[in-house]
């Protein structure tokens, strides 16, 4: 986990959420999907998930908010800033070491980031990115580490997974359990294999209503994805994730079945071709028992016999 102690940097990290809340003038709107974070003890933990060796040089934060959690990250990024000592950037880097991009689309918080952190912005350590983090152009960041807004939790995530960057994010507990399942779990389904197809996933902590403002309806859970390269390979990752959607519509079916069933949703032009060039122990099973890398052969074997198009 990263190191959060004092030093470099302690001019951010210690900012009170309630108090940050007051200045802010607003507060939460559970309609607009706001649940601001206000414990102490958690906004403390949540950055330091980050793996050791976790290049943190570009922070983004997705949903500012009134800045509890960017005041920890602002913290991480100044002490990078100041480690680096003035050295240069990494060679693969196209950015000053030490600095984090917040995306915030309600305008009055976007506007209290920058006057409540305007030192921050005035040294280059902070960007405040107005806007909506499914439309904007993200940021050439390093690591995310983000309170997301539950409404869009799924389309964010997969925008962010395919960038390879180590990811810090909250989420609806149930949407956690769902992304970490294994295959046969019942919890197990597209996301599951959608998001470990990305990243080694894991629930580090799981954070009680109580920990928000209002609060949420339900329990909150945070989750690491650490980028991987999966143990298997994909001709056409598009069609990969396309099939994978379209066999667990089916999830009750048998593998024969769904496949026989979803052509119009993979593109299949010739599912019958598929099931028969397929193997009787793969067809026979359901959908929720096969792990990643079956539905990655199964895949290929629908990309080489079914003629599929794009849908």
């Amino acid at each position: 986990m990263t190191d959060l102690s004092t030093g470099a940097g302690a001019a951010y990290g210690d900012r009170d959420p309630d108090a940050l809340a007051r200045r802010a003038g607003e507060r939460a709107n559970p309609d607009r999907d706001q649940h601001f974070l206000v414990d102490d003890r958690v906004l403390d933990r949540i950055p330091a998930y980050l793996p050791d060796d976790a290049d943190t040089s570009h922070l983004l934060e997705i949903g500012g908010g009134a800045g509890a959690l960017t005041d920890r990250l602002l913290a991480v990024a100044a002490r990078g800033r100041a480690g680096a000592d003035g050295a240069a950037a990494p060679a693969d880097a196209d950015h000053d070491p030490g600095r984090l991009s917040v995306i915030e689309r309600d305008d009055v918080f976007a506007d209290f980031l920058r006057e409540e952190f305007a030192t921050a912005v005035d040294d280059g350590l902070l960007d405040v990115i107005e806007g909506d983090a499914l439309d904007v152009d993200l940021p050439s960041f390093t690591a995310c580490v983000a309170n997301l807004p539950y409404g869009v939790s799924s389309e964010i995530a997969f925008r962010l997974l395919p960038e390879g960057k180590p990811l810090v994010l909250m989420f609806q507990a149930e949407f956690a359990e769902r992304m970490v399942a294994s295959a046969g779990e019942s919890e197990y389904g597209r996301l599951s294999v959608s998001a470990q197809h990305y990243a080694a996933v894991e629930i580090v902590e799981r954070v009680p209503k109580e920990a928000f403002d209002p609060q949420p309806a339900v329990e909150s859970a945070v989750v690491l994805c650490t980028p991987r390269d999966p143990d298997y390979e994909v001709g056409d990752e598009a069609f990969f994730l396309r099939f994978v959607k379209a066999l667990f519509t089916q999830r009750r079916k048998t593998v024969r079945n769904a496949i026989r069933n979803t052509g119009h949703i993979s593109g299949l032009d010739e599912p019958e071709a598929v099931v028969d060039a397929a193997e009787e122990d793969l067809l026979s099973r359901r959908p929720g028992d096969l792990d990643p890398s079956a539905f990655a052969a199964l895949a290929e074997l629908a990309r080489e016999h079914g003629s599929p198009t794009e849908v």
